[in-house]
């Protein structure tokens, strides 16, 4: 009984692989999706058309982007994780997305690290921390130090509860005992706004969106969140060099439904990292405000495990709730 069991195991395994290669031996043969899960206009958008352009014409098939913005990402984020294993539907996610969302959720509608094939680490989106002119510091140090003094004073901006903007003044919160204060909007843009009005002293945004400000001098940059220094601005400090391990990510990548064929996850996998590789594409992503790292599934499955349980234990301890 038990070695016709196996046999029959056996067999399912076999009859698997070998309906799995018919699959990708025939794909794609019609149009493949690319669901991304936010509005068209944001540097997610932009990283979406330009691999979908450079997937579609190696594929030889179209590569149509469906934008589902709403909820954080999580409305097209699910979506991605209840499309059929079939290759014709992938999509790109964030460190939001497929690390953070879930953990301020009550009841969560997919489990990012079960859900999804991974397929490629895309880029980094560098966050900034920047004070309005009036605030009398220069430095991480000073501005520590003037919160400490002034607690009224530590009032910071963020795109909105729960974004790595937010988490990024949570840690900075946790990791010095001083008491900076997280103002949330919805958006970057008012907040931005209020940022450079003086209505609140501090903010934290993607580099990008504050890059133009900080050169005009209606906002000045005290340090970025990343463990590297952002070429666009070479003389503002990492977080790290301050307050040592100091650490706050935020990516783009590429995923899959959950089971994608092997053959068929390599070669979106091969294709997308060919087509951030492009001199013409990466150009465009950089003038952006995006670092472009191209990295393999391997990369994506360590940073995005990292950040599940970082961020996660960051959203714990700070008892943070979804709007």
């Amino acid at each position: 009984m038990k070695r016709r069991e196996a046999g029959l195991a056996l067999a399912a395994l076999a009859l698997s692989s070998f309906s799995g290669l018919a699959l990708a031996q025939a794909w794609p043969d019609k149009p493949v999706k690319l669901i991304v899960p936010y509005p068209p206009g944001a540097s997610t958008d932009a990283l979406g058309r330009l691999v979908a352009q450079k997937v579609g014409a190696a594929l030889g098939q179209p590569v149509v982007v469906d934008n589902r913005g709403g909820a954080s990402g999580n409305i097209g984020t699910e979506l991605l994780a209840k499309s059929a294993a079939d290759g014709y539907t992938f999509g790109l996610g964030t460190d939001a997305t497929h690390a953070a969302n879930v953990h301020l959720a009550a009841k969560p509608s997919f489990q990012p690290l079960k859900d999804f094939t991974p397929l490629s680490l895309a880029a980094l989106n560098p966050i900034a921390l920047v004070v309005h002119p009036s605030v009398p510091a220069n430095n991480l140090r000073e501005l520590i130090a003037y919160v400490k003094a002034h607690p009224d004073k530590g009032g910071y901006g963020s795109s909105g509860t729960g974004s790595p903007h937010h988490l990024s003044g949570e840690l900075l919160r946790q990791r010095t005992g001083v008491p900076f204060v997280h103002v949330p909007y919805r958006g970057g843009g008012p907040a931005l706004n209020d940022a450079i009005g003086g209505q609140i002293p501090m903010l934290f945004a993607s580099v990008i969106t504050v890059l133009p400000h900080v050169k005009e001098g209606r906002l000045k940059a005290i340090a970025v969140t990343s463990t590297s220094r952002y070429e666009g601005l070479p003389n503002v400090p990492t977080m790290a060099e301050t307050l040592e391990g100091f650490d706050m990510p935020s990516w783009l990548a590429f995923f899959g439904p959950a089971n994608l064929p092997e053959p068929i996850a390599k070669r979106l996998s091969d294709e997308i990292n060919k087509a951030l590789r492009d001199p013409e594409v990466k150009a465009k992503l950089v003038a952006s405000g995006l670092v472009v790292v191209a990295g393999s599934p391997a990369d994506l499955i360590a940073i995005q495990r990292r950040d599940y349980e970082n961020k996660g234990k960051l959203i714990r301890d700070a008892n943070i709730k979804a709007d």
